[in-house]
């Protein structure tokens, strides 16, 4: 399990510090509202459904997001850590988009 310090360097790593940061916040914050596939992502945030599959893709190996189902219709949703380190995620965002 992360410790609190790691997840906040992993979240500042993947949302601050990479170009896809942007996307990936997006992406988080769609999935808190309802659980959904790539399609329904890339149609809801109005961009490429490639770009969304690599994105849920980083975001699902660093445990942020987790997935059920197949294929498809595979639905992705956020983590238990995602869960409860929410607020940090937040906190992060909000930092990014005063800049």
């Amino acid at each position: 399990m992360h410790g609190n310090r790691s997840i906040k360097y992993l979240l500042g790593w993947l949302i601050a510090g990479t170009k896809g940061g942007l996307t990936r916040a997006k992406i988080i914050m769609a999935l808190r509202d309802a659980p959904q596939n790539a399609n329904q992502l890339a149609n809801r945030l109005r961009m490429d459904y490639r770009t969304i599959r690599h994105h849920l893709e980083i975001l699902e190996k660093n445990r942020l997001i987790t997935s059920a189902g197949g294929g498809y219709g595979t639905t992705y949703f956020l983590s238990q850590i995602m869960e409860e380190n929410y607020a940090l995620f937040e906190e992060i965002v909000n930092k990014i988009w005063k800049k």
